[in-house]
């Protein structure tokens, strides 16, 4: 499928003085350290580091898929923000092409949309957080055409992995979803981690 995805990073010539004002706000802020400010359906929500099972999930993950990608010509990153027409996330983890300078942002905040593969979020305790990665952060990825959505949900029944893929981005959704519990393997199915098994080495085992 061809990449129509847009390189546009902040709002438009048509976009609202709000719009502007709440990007403005966004790139001026200074936050304590151990906090990043994300841009997520036009408001600014700024979140602490994670928890210890967070963290560990996420660094288990980064560590298996920097090995899975080592002879690929993509890597996996964190801690920087991902822009597109005037939305800024800071995902917990992502796959770019190794050769990521051409989608710098111009003013060096970030990387374009347009660069990534596969975006994951391991969802945090709290309904706040939990609505950001299960809802609007879908809906996000989606209209950025995000081509892999993969949620790992501590706080879903016995915990979750779910794997959107085909973003519809007319629709703020994917017409691709797999989701299974805590313990059973779910492979990703296509991209540069095309094959890469999200296992209970990663989130644990099912839960009774």
């Amino acid at each position: 499928m061809p990449d129509t995805r847009t390189a546009q990073t902040s709002p438009d010539a048509g976009s609202s003085t709000l719009e502007t004002v709440v990007w403005q706000a966004w790139k001026a802020m200074e936050l304590p350290e151990g906090y990043h400010a994300e841009i997520i359906e036009g408001t600014i929500e700024v979140s602490p580091t994670g928890c210890f099972a967070h963290g560990q999930i996420v660094n288990l993950l980064r560590d298996e898929l920097v090995f899975f990608l080592k002879e690929t010509d993509f890597v996996v990153r964190n801690d920087i923000n991902v822009v597109h027409q005037g939305s800024a996330w800071v995902p917990d983890l992502f796959i770019v092409p190794r050769d990521v300078d051409r989608h710098v942002t111009a003013d060096g905040l970030g990387i374009t949309a347009a660069a990534v593969r596969l975006v994951v979020e391991v969802v945090s305790p709290g309904k706040r957080n939990q609505d950001r990665d299960r809802v609007k952060k879908r809906r996000e990825y989606a209209r950025a055409g995000i081509p892999v959505y993969v949620i790992i949900d501590d706080h879903d029944s016995e915990g979750t992995v779910t794997v959107l893929t085909e973003p519809r981005p007319d629709k703020e959704d994917w017409a691709s979803v797999h989701q299974v519990p805590y313990g059973t393997e779910v492979a990703i199915p296509e991209g540069p981690a095309k094959g890469f098994l999200l296992s209970r080495t990663i989130t644990g085992p099912r839960r009774a």
